[in-house]
């Protein structure tokens, strides 16, 4: 089984979201799960992509996210 990984514009892009939205989360809130190669090179696993989409559903706008 091979592995998809993503740079951080085609993260960004499967998201819906901007490249710094993603940067800002490796250093601030490390929400989305990534992949350090090399010394400088950052990619995302889809599945780690569709988790955090998981984590987002809400049932209301009062709903609160529970950390996993």
């Amino acid at each position: 089984m091979t592995h998809s990984l993503f740079n951080t514009k085609e993260a960004a892009d499967y998201l819906g979201v901007s490249k710094a939205f993603l940067e800002r989360d490796r250093c601030y809130t490390g929400r989305i799960r990534f992949i350090k190669v090399g010394s400088r090179a950052v990619r995302y696993r889809l599945e780690d992509l569709n988790q955090f989409i998981e984590s987002q559903v809400r049932r209301s706008t009062s709903h609160v996210a529970v950390s996993a």
